[in-house]
């Protein structure tokens, strides 16, 4: 099986959506992240904007490929699985990662019941997705090149002929590319320069 080299996610934060029930509000927000740090920012700028509310429920998925997946969902407060995992629920549905859904809510003095926070909390995360603008990126593999000058027209032929995307380059006595490689040509472009004679190729671990 191919592994898959592509994955959704969204470009900038979603504007605020709201959806009411019963009187309580439901204010829903996405926003890109990559890293945890970046969710602990976005919760704690939320709860100054609505410190009045009375929940602060979230979920998150970072992460390119299935096997790297990393994901929380949180109910902050309300019964256990009615807001954290319905809020989830959609970022599966949708198929995205590297993204925090925060829904906010107001109590409007009725409950309503688990399967009304369930259903609430899903549609004001849905509303959120259905506000952002969702793209398909490119999982990429980054490689350096080094060599020695005199084998610059070697390793250029190759770039040209396979169109490679050079991120950054020194050209000098001893030289260096860095390139990015979509992760299903990533094998076979690594084995071209691995063969070739005093041509050393590497990952780039980010």
């Amino acid at each position: 099986m191919i592994e898959k080299d592509t994955y959704k996610t969204i470009v900038k934060a979603s504007p605020e959506v709201l959806f009411k029930d019963k009187n309580s509000k439901f204010y829903g927000y996405a926003f890109p992240v990559t890293t945890e740090e970046e969710v602990k920012t976005h919760l704690e700028d939320l709860k100054k904007q609505h410190h009045q509310a009375r929940h602060w429920c979230y979920a998150y998925q970072l992460g390119k490929s299935e096997n790297e997946y990393n994901f929380r969902a949180n109910d902050d407060g309300e019964p256990n699985n009615s807001a954290g995992m319905p809020i989830y629920g959609q970022i599966q549905s949708f198929e995205v990662t590297n993204v925090l859904i925060v829904v906010v809510r107001y109590f409007g003095g009725i409950k309503l019941g688990v399967s009304g926070l369930i259903n609430a909390y899903r549609t004001g995360a849905q509303m959120a997705l259905e506000a952002s603008k969702i793209v398909t990126r490119t999982i990429n593999v980054k490689y350096v090149i080094t060599f020695d000058y005199k084998n610059m027209n070697t390793v250029m032929r190759i770039v040209k002929e396979k169109k490679l995307n050079v991120i950054n380059q020194t050209l000098e006595l001893r030289c260096e590319l860095i390139i990015s490689v979509r992760l299903k040509e990533a094998t076979s472009i690594y084995e071209i320069f691995d063969h070739l004679y005093e041509i050393d190729i590497k990952t780039l671990n980010d």
